[in-house]
């Protein structure tokens, strides 16, 4: 029989005077006081549900924190065993302490805090940092628009070169996603500049005109910082930028544009679209379209001299001047490699105006036998359905 005062004993008795429902389950979190220690042993009063102690692996483990332990203070711990052989129920505080550092990590994101990390080291990827001990990672695609690297080509060597400057400084980020059963803590700068960016863009809209500095120019476009002025900005303070896509630089085809624009040129631009923090810019709605007097030039059936300036699979781009440029479509020629025969890039040839597409700013020129206007349509479309 056992002994009526052995742990064992008293923990059965206890178990036995409380409800199923209530008795607690391994993994979950219980709260006690501490009651003492003893070599590697930690006691700790659970109440009704007995004695609890922390030993063995778990008292190692947990031995910076046991430390500053005295008696009497409450303690949060996880079950790992509800009753061992002395009549224990067996814990552990460093997995309730990441629990809980993780239900923490939780709420933050549920709330969308705000918190300050320091970046401890980078990759190819984005930056590392911790909040509360965890690792957490931030992808490039996360870093505000004053942050985010502005490399030609995506050089992914040239990118890391970028944001080794940003190990040590703190940034102000939110937390995007967090699973602690992959270890998985992702956050964002982005998400903050969001934020604060909401209450600058309600003072903007499609059709506005706005002064802007070029930020960066890629192969597909300029970056443009809107709302700059000669004064310096604010440090920390958000900063407006859209994007003046290629085909919005001027009205005339641009191959490359670091021909139109270079970093640090002073420009207006006219806002074309809105879509939450993305800002479409456009630089030739500020410009006179030249279409608009096109008829007072050229006409359908007009024998006109071009530059080829380009040459694609569907056909060659002619420049008739500074302004309008026109198709001589593919199908002018028996195949590509004959176009490549008798159109060289950088020289001028004679063509003739097959038909002019005001509306769509779209001309078709015809090389050697002019087409109707009809047959140019028909072959074209016929072209597209391939």
């Amino acid at each position: 029989m056992d002994n009526p005062l052995s742990p064992k004993f008293l923990m059965e008795e206890a178990l036995k005077s409380i409800l199923p429902a209530q008795l607690p389950k391994v993994g979950e979190l219980v709260e006690g006081t501490a009651l003492g220690k003893e070599g590697s042993y930690l006691y700790v009063d659970l109440g009704a549900f007995g004695t609890g102690v922390v030993y063995g692996k778990e008292y190692y483990d947990a031995q910076d924190l046991i430390k500053g332990v005295n008696i009497g203070d409450k303690i949060s711990a996880k079950v790992t065993e509800l009753q061992n052989d002395d009549g224990y129920v067996e814990l552990s505080l460093k997995e309730a302490g990441q629990e809980m550092v993780w239900d923490e990590i939780r709420k933050l994101k549920e709330s969308g805090e705000v918190v300050s990390v320091k970046v401890t080291e980078v990759n190819r990827g984005g930056l590392m940092a911790q909040i509360k001990g965890v690792p957490a990672f931030m992808p490039v695609s996360q870093l505000s628009v004053k942050n985010y690297p502005r490399v030609e080509g995506g050089d992914k060597s040239k990118i890391l070169q970028e944001l080794n400057k940003f190990i040590g400084k703190n940034m102000n980020v939110k937390v995007l996603d967090a699973d602690p059963r992959e270890m998985k803590l992702i956050i964002s700068e982005r998400e903050v500049q969001d934020e604060a960016l909401k209450s600058i863009l309600i003072n903007f809209k499609v059709g506005d005109i706005v002064d802007g500095e070029v930020s960066g120019v890629v192969d597909f476009g300029a970056f443009v910082k809107i709302g700059v002025s000669d004064s310096t900005p604010t440090e920390g303070a958000p900063q407006l930028e859209g994007l003046v896509h290629i085909s919005e630089l001027d009205w005339q085809l641009i191959e490359n544009p670091r021909q139109v624009v270079k970093v640090g040129d002073k420009i207006q631009a006219k806002i074309i679209g809105i879509e939450g923090d993305k800002i479409s810019l456009s630089m030739k709605a500020l410009k006179k379209d030249p279409w608009d007097e096109i008829e007072d030039t050229y006409k359908a059936g007009q024998a006109v001299k071009g530059k080829v300036v380009k040459l694609n699979p569907f056909g060659a781009f002619i420049k008739l001047d500074d302004n309008i440029q026109g198709l001589c479509h593919i199908s002018e020629f028996e195949s590509e490699d004959q176009m490549k025969e008798n159109l060289e890039v950088g020289k001028s040839y004679s063509f003739n105006i097959q038909l002019i597409n005001k509306a769509e700013h779209r001309m078709a020129l015809g090389f050697g036998k002019a087409k109707s206007s009809k047959e140019k349509e028909v072959s074209e479309k016929k072209e597209e359905e391939k």
